[in-house]
């Protein structure tokens, strides 16, 4: 994984409000840019500084590849000496609330910086001369760390995109394996999406959302225990590894801030406020009912390696 740091300028607004970094694909003189080539090297699922007027103002993920666009018509003179056709690269940014000014931290970040390309110039102000610049990972860790207590709004975003580059990864994987037939390459996919046999399997298992007690099916989604993006063929069509969840219910259990224990207790995240949990209207002190040793297996996966990641310690609700 990559880390990468932009030099906004006179851009910032229409890219941050409009979710992109958009560069030209060369110099006026048609001569090419290190600047303008890394929009085509970074990845979905990777993080983004956004520096202008000398403070880092917003961090970002790249939510999609590269591609080719005209210049947005909303840079108006701010591109009036660059080519019309370009690279536009999408990403989500969020705000920080309190914006980071590097040049007072300039003696903690200069030891990070890149010898070569980098964004920053050694006395704290931006490299005129950069627009993408990738940064080292000891320059993230010194970042986020004077970012701080911001960063956990960033937590959800971060996991959905790692969670969508896991599962492109293995969609491509799938797609490329000449051992597995047309038609089962439909049901992994379909199962991906928590539609076809997947589904179908799961509803027989699961009669309706165990947390809300709603039962009517179309409003449920099938929800994986074990990540679709880290099971086997088999894994993925069992429906044991699945639970039918009313949506915001899903939500919790995929990002990890609920789980369930063997005999049915509901397992709350200490990185989840309580507040959250009245606002959803659940009832955590109800029981939802045992699971099969089938379904223990996979319910034990998703406490171990979903559940945890936020938080060593959490609430065992009786």
């Amino acid at each position: 994984m990559k880390y990468w740091w932009v030099n906004h300028k006179q851009t910032y607004k229409h890219e941050v409000m409009g979710g992109f970094l958009w560069s030209p694909k060369a110099k006026a003189d048609g001569s090419r840019n290190h600047f303008y080539d890394t929009m085509t090297k970074a990845q979905p699922g990777e993080l983004v500084f956004s520096f202008s007027d000398a403070h880092i103002k917003a961090v970002g993920i790249v939510v999609g590849p590269c591609e080719t666009a005209p210049m947005p018509d909303e840079f108006g003179k701010a591109g009036e000496y660059w080519n019309d056709e370009g690279w536009l690269l999408p990403i989500e940014f969020k705000m920080l609330s309190a914006p980071i000014h590097p040049k007072s931290h300039i003696d903690l970040i200069r030891p990070t910086l890149p010898s070569k390309y980098s964004p920053l110039q050694s006395e704290g102000n931006g490299n005129q001369g950069a627009y993408l610049a990738e940064v080292p990972l000891a320059m993230v860790e010194v970042l986020l760390r004077l970012i701080g207590t911001q960063m956990p709004s960033f937590e959800g975003m971060l996991i959905d995109a790692e969670r969508q580059l896991e599962d492109e990864r293995e969609q491509q994987r799938i797609n490329t394996d000449d051992t597995i037939t047309e038609t089962e390459k439909l049901q992994l996919t379909k199962a991906r999406r928590g539609q076809g046999f997947y589904r179908r399997q799961l509803e027989l298992i699961e009669q309706g959302c165990r947390v809300t007690g709603v039962t009517f099916k179309p409003l449920l989604r099938a929800s994986h225990a074990k990540p679709w993006c880290r099971c086997t063929s088999a894994e993925k069509l069992d429906g044991n590894n699945g639970l039918l969840l009313a949506p915001h219910v899903d939500v919790l259990f995929d990002r990890g801030f609920i789980s369930f224990t063997d005999v049915g207790l509901l397992l709350v995240s200490s990185a989840l406020p309580t507040e959250v949990i009245k606002q959803l209207g659940i009832d955590v002190s109800r029981p939802v009912g045992a699971f099969s040793m089938e379904q223990r297996v996979y319910l034990a996966y998703h406490r171990a390696s979903i559940f945890e990641r936020h938080s060593r310690e959490y609430v065992v609700v009786d």
